[in-house]
């Protein structure tokens, strides 16, 4: 089998589908502009390609129709070119005279020519343009090429005998020569520059397409990226717990755990994924923007002290079930530093970050069997600090602290991810560093009112 074909009929992605219709914007975009560039182009070309023809072959008509008053017929009404060879230079511009034959209209015979032209043609050229001119009945012009290849216009003017009546044929024709190479080269560099022109500017559309087309995806881009972020966390964070579900329920089944207790540890478990599952919620709303907070004056110091006073009423509620140390504050010791602060936040958001950074350090802020010591110290400038007696930030994950999964083991990685993203949409930080005590320190910096 082909691996090729394999890989062609792989079903594209969402965000290569966005990608690719990214590229068929840009193209298109590119596209329509080089079609009309090319064809304003193209008539500034032939313009200007009729422009110096037309001049040229205005200045000969002129030069022919001077030649024209200075032929002269005999007595017998046979066409006399002395006065015109003896008051013109026919050499340059070359002028031929032609004469038509009675019998044959297509038969020209040469009446006068140049002995030394300026610009050399071939016999058979004048003759062309001559026969041309009289079969039209009508002044014709040609471009054409002297012995020497150079660029040439070939003028050519049928004239009548005095006597001849409205519908006789020409009597003869003139035929002039004039030098093209100038004009040839001033419209040669025009093309060059014409062309060189719709090529930059096709260029710069195209750039210009993929940028816009660019700025066009981004928000489908954002959300897709959003959506995946958001679907690895669920099935990341969801694993776990409901795989312990499904043991706890196998276990029950079996009969080898005690009723009351799998109903307590289910019930943990449950409120476990509750919150869990709220988080990745509240995460999801931040990223996308739809969590707007809806600042209002706060009491930082009053929301501090409450979110402490019910994560104690939780560790004091496990213990009278009869587990304690199971439970994540059973046995820490929490202490408040706090001054009078208003701020202005969302006030749920706010509890939130508080509760997360709370958690993290009951969580990791000590050594195993050795109970956690948390001082969270709240100042008038809108500072919360909340800091620990651990071991402190490992090395390899200070970095990436605030990225999901970054918390540790035995924790969702989404606590400090989310209270990140609460104090940048308030405009405000979240920083960590060693505190003063050996452990870490975490900075929460929200504003104040003016």
């Amino acid at each position: 089998m082909n691996p090729f074909r394999l890989r062609r009929t792989r079903p594209l992605t969402p965000t290569e589908r966005v990608l690719r219709l990214r590229r068929r914007i840009s193209l298109l975009f590119a596209l329509t502009s080089a079609v009309g560039l090319v064809a304003m182009a193209v008539f500034a070309v032939r313009s200007d390609s009729g422009r110096w023809r037309e001049q040229l072959d205005h200045s000969m008509d002129a030069d022919t129709s001077w030649a024209l008053g200075l032929l002269e017929t005999d007595e017998e009404g046979r066409l006399d070119t002395g006065v015109l060879a003896d008051n013109v230079n026919t050499a340059c511009p070359p002028l031929t005279v032609l004469l038509v034959s009675d019998a044959d209209p297509d038969r020209l015979t040469v009446q006068h020519a140049p002995a030394k032209p300026c610009l050399t043609v071939s016999r058979g050229t004048v003759l062309a343009a001559g026969r041309a001119a009289v079969r039209a009945d009508e002044v014709r012009a040609f471009d054409r090429r002297t012995a020497s290849g150079a660029p040439v216009r070939v003028f050519a003017q049928p004239f009548y005998a005095p006597d001849a009546a409205g519908d006789e044929p020409p009597q003869g024709v003139l035929v002039t020569v004039a030098d093209a190479t100038a004009e040839q080269a001033r419209h040669q560099r025009l093309v060059w520059l014409v062309s060189g022109g719709c090529a930059v500017l096709v260029l710069l559309s195209a750039a210009v397409g993929h940028l816009l087309s660019g700025r066009a995806v981004r928000p489908a881009l954002t959300a897709l990226a959003q959506q995946e972020a958001f679907l690895a966390d669920a099935a990341h964070d969801l694993r776990t717990p409901a795989a312990s579900l499904r043991t706890l329920a196998e276990t029950a089944l079996r009969g080898e755990t005690d009723s009351a207790e799998v109903h307590r540890r289910t019930l943990r478990l449950a409120e476990g994924m509750g919150g869990l599952v709220d988080g990745l919620l509240t995460r999801a709303r931040l990223m996308s923007g739809t969590a707007t907070p809806a600042r209002q004056l706060l009491r930082l110091d009053q929301l501090v002290e409450a979110v402490v006073e019910e994560v104690v009423e939780g560790a004091t509620e496990e213990v009278a079930e009869g587990v304690a140390g199971k439970g994540p504050t059973a046995g820490h010791r929490v202490r408040v530093e706090a001054a009078d602060t208003v701020v202005l936040a969302d006030p749920d958001l706010v509890r939130r970050a508080v509760g997360n950074l709370l958690g993290n350090a009951l969580t990791h802020g000590h050594a195993p069997g050795v109970p956690a010591d948390v001082l969270i110290t709240v100042a008038g400038d809108g500072t919360l600090t909340v800091e620990d007696a651990g071991p402190g930030l490992p090395p390899e994950v200070a970095g990436a602290l605030f990225e999901r999964f970054r918390s540790g083991s035995g924790s969702t990685g989404l606590g400090l991810s989310i209270a990140s993203w609460v104090a940048h949409a308030h405009g405000g930080t979240l920083t960590a560093d060693r505190g003063e005590r050996g452990g870490a320190r975490f900075v929460l910096r929200l504003p104040t009112p003016d």
